[in-house]
Formats: C-alpha cells, structure tokens, sequence
C-alpha cells in the first residue's frame, strides 16, 4: 500500500462487501468513499503529501458533514471556501428520505465541521499551511442509519459484523500512518482517541486528544465555545 488513494479504495471496497452484514439495528449505509470520491480523491492528492506527521483523527461521517461531501468534519462551506475543493457528489445506492445527500450545494451547516475546521484555519492560516501540520481522517467511513433515519455511530453496533467493520477500519488507520511516516494522532474527542490506542498497538507513536466540537458537547458549548476552542487551540499550537 503506497499512497492514500490506494489505502481509501481498499477500505472503501471492503466495507461494502461488508455492509450486507452488519449489525441488524443498521437499516440503511452511505458510503461517502463511493459516491463523494471526487471530492475525497481530491482532498487527499490536494493536501496529503504536504509533510504532516501529524493525523487527527474522527469517528465517522456526519450527515452534513463528510455524508454530503467526502471529506472528514466536511461542512460544506469549508469545503468549498476554506479547503477550495470542487466535484461532483453522486447519490448512496438507496437512501432515506429523511437523510437526503446534496453535495456541495448543501446550504445546511455541520457545525462540528464548522467548529473545526474554523479553529485549524484560526491556527495555521491557509489550507495548505494546515495540511503541513495536519491530516484530517475518520476512523470509520460509514454514515449508518436505523429504519427511522437515526445517526448509528460506530460504537452503537454490536456483533461479530461489527468487530468486523472496526478491524477493517484500524487497518486502515495503521497504512495511513505508514504512508504519512505520522509520529502523532490527536483523537477528535474520547471514542477516537481509544481507537488509535488499539489500532496503533506495538506502533511507536504519541497518541493524545482534543474535546469533540459536537454541539452536544457541553464543553463545545460552553461560553459561546470559548472553553473548547481554549483546550483545541492549546494542543494544536504545539504542533
């Protein structure tokens, strides 16, 4: 495995050949790997050979997030303004009618994408100077859905499909880090974080954590968010 694009393919391809199986609670999968690689293909030769040994790491795709554009914590204008990335977006095989996908003329906000997004430009500056400090990664690449539309994240599944599903996922997390020569990953909130430490077991590199900017996070919110950008930004001026 030797470059990113080839390690995206291979987990894309494995978890859809996985997907049939998963966990009963899960009713409906969008692969954005799939229907957004454009986008994510783009990202990935746009910004992820700028020298990061650094690789901060989500959980999975938000439906306003990653689901609409491919890219990690991918709100969408991020994308376009901050990341300055274009394609088109296709559409999951099936889809709930409640979880449409829009693509990149979604008006809707991810705020977690916002938040983060907003507090790494805060930081470095340009997209490229981020992406010399920084690669963004979601641990697992599936948006999952019970029969009403309900988000399923990754830690809500159960079975053998869903062991499954997490080793698919930490193998992946390992070729990145090989590709990237990363020395470091910062989990992007406490489930992330606990992912790295299983997937990277016997690697020789520092794991940390930043609080998650989700808007169900009292910290995130706390003082209009000044609190969650104060322990963020102390962590990522160190790099």
């Amino acid at each position: 495995m030797n470059s990113l694009e080839e390690a995206a393919k291979s987990l894309s391809i494995a978890c859809n050949k996985l997907t049939p199986r998963l966990s009963k609670t899960v009713s409906w999968v969008y692969n954005p790997l799939d229907y957004a690689w454009e986008v994510h293909n783009q990202y990935l030769r746009k910004y992820g050979g700028l020298g990061s040994k650094t690789i901060l790491l989500g959980m999975n795709p938000g439906p306003w997030g990653m689901g609409q554009t491919g890219v990690p914590f991918g709100d969408v204008s991020k994308v376009r303004d901050y990341l300055g990335l274009t394609g088109d977006v296709g559409q999951p095989e099936t889809s709930h009618p409640k979880r449409p996908v829009i693509g990149l003329e979604s008006t809707r906000n991810e705020i977690s994408g916002t938040r983060l997004w907003g507090i790494i430009e805060d930081t470095f500056g340009c997209a490229e100077d981020a992406h010399a400090n920084l690669f963004v990664v979601n641990h697992c690449p599936l948006l999952m859905f019970d029969e009403n539309g309900k988000n399923l994240t990754p830690d809500k599944l159960s079975g053998e499909s869903a062991k499954e599903l997490l080793e698919l996922c930490n193998l992946h997390l390992r070729q990145v880090v090989e590709i990237l020569d990363a020395t470091r990953v910062i989990g992007v909130g406490a489930y992330a974080e606990k992912q790295a430490k299983k997937a990277l077991v016997g690697i020789d590199i520092e794991i940390a954590r930043i609080p998650h900017p989700s808007p169900a996070s009292p910290l995130a919110n706390r003082n209009g968010g000044a609190d969650w950008r104060h322990e963020v930004k102390a962590v990522l001026s160190e790099l």
